[in-house]
């Protein structure tokens, strides 16, 4: 037993599985989540085909995989996976190439919750702070939205299985990434207001974990927003990602969609993405809109993020713009969704039942700034209707 596990368990601890190939990435992975107060580590392999082996025995919570192995790479185990266990959490790992990110994107439609690029080199991992913030709050946030645990009283927990790195000093709590709890949501909670009269001018879109499939799902649908206005998205991914995304977005529309480029006029009937690794804002220049495309520090942990589009839009258009807040962790978009709501527009959020997890629309809706709050497979029928003019 690794000594992480002292005084955890079966109950109280998120059980994660890690699969890579990389005996340095299981051990720094490893170490990472042992700190962790509730999480513990049931299995670390080497393979998909292990993994596949070991899952209805050990009986993870959440997966992170590895995409290139051998014997059975991560894409191909991920349905082998989710066949011997429904429930499982899967969180696809790789590095920064086009490749691995066209086959975590891939992964998304094949039940995957989640990605999260890997450090390029072994050697980045030790300083490695914002994949290691990254990695817990994506355990941590996505074991929570799909295993609501209730422990059985008086019931015993299992033994933990052995994991397979050299056994790590004690770390202290200080060392211990905290991520915020999951605040209980109550629908009823949820108050509405009236939409605007005032047709919008321009659709700005947030969402992070999940928020791919939800924009395919949404964005391909839009037919009544793309003639009339321009749509600008801050989708929380990494660069070379985001590419791909606006790619798959062009493929769906059949309207041009691509990343935000510094300077670039913003104009009706196409789809700006901002790129992975930048903030993308709006500002008024010559005459018109355009984008601006800046290095700023991280805002919310995110970069890019969705606040500084939401306000920078808010005062390009007062009045006229229409957010759209689709699932995501944390509460990005909330300042920018007030700062819309300030100027005279309106904020739409994703529900809790459609959301991968409900933590950014979540938080605009419990702030009293949301005009609806929609299944996604509704949202583009009512974004329509109110673009048009016909009324919400």
């Amino acid at each position: 037993m690794n000594p992480g596990a002292a005084g955890k368990t079966a109950a109280q601890s998120i059980r994660v599985m890690i699969v890579d190939d990389a005996v340095v990435v299981r051990g720094v992975l490893g170490r990472w989540i042992e700190a962790e107060p509730d999480m513990q580590i049931v299995a670390s392999l080497r393979n998909g085909r292990e993994a596949v082996d070991h899952v209805e025995r050990v009986r993870p919570d959440v997966v992170v995989l590895d995409i290139d192995m051998p014997e059975l790479d991560g894409l191909h185990a991920l349905p082998l996976l989710l066949a011997r266990k429904r429930d499982l959490v899967v969180i696809m790992a790789s590095t920064l190439t086009r490749r691995n990110a066209e086959i975590s994107l891939r992964a998304l439609t094949l039940g995957a919750k989640d990605y999260i690029a890997k450090p390029n080199a072994y050697g980045d991992f030790a300083g490695a702070d914002e994949f290691h913030r990254q990695l817990i709050e994506k355990i941590r946030q996505l074991s929570a939205r799909f295993h609501r645990r209730v422990p059985a009283v008086g019931a015993a927990p299992p033994p933990k299985p052995p994991a397979v790195w050299p056994a790590k000093p004690a770390e202290t709590a200080a060392a211990r990434i905290e991520t915020p709890p999951l605040a209980p949501h109550h629908p009823d909670d949820i108050v509405l207001r009236a939409f605007p009269a005032c047709v919008p001018k321009v659709l700005v879109i947030g969402a992070s974990t999940g928020g791919p499939q939800a924009l395919m799902s949404v964005i391909g649908k839009l037919n009544g927003v793309f003639d009339r206005v321009p749509i600008l998205i801050t989708q929380h991914m990494p660069p070379t990602f985001t590419a791909i995304i606006a790619e798959h977005l062009t493929q769906a529309t059949g309207r041009k969609a691509r990343e935000g480029r510094d300077g670039e006029p913003v104009t009706g009937g196409h789809v700006y993405v901002a790129p992975g690794g930048k903030h993308m804002r709006v500002v008024h220049r010559d005459g018109g809109p355009v984008i601006e495309i800046n290095d700023q520090p991280p805002v919310n942990f995110c970069k890019p993020a969705v606040d500084p589009l939401f306000e920078s839009a808010a005062r390009v258009w007062p009045q006229g713009v229409c957010a759209l807040v689709l699932t995501g962790m944390g509460s990005d978009g909330l300042r920018g969704g007030r700062a819309i709501v300030a100027a005279g527009g309106s904020v739409v959020a994703q529900d809790e039942a459609t959301s991968v997890v409900w933590g950014m629309p979540g938080q605009v809706a419990h702030a009293g700034i949301c005009s609806a709050v929609l299944p996604v497979h509704e949202i583009a029928p009512r974004l329509n209707r109110l673009f048009s003019g016909e009324g919400a």
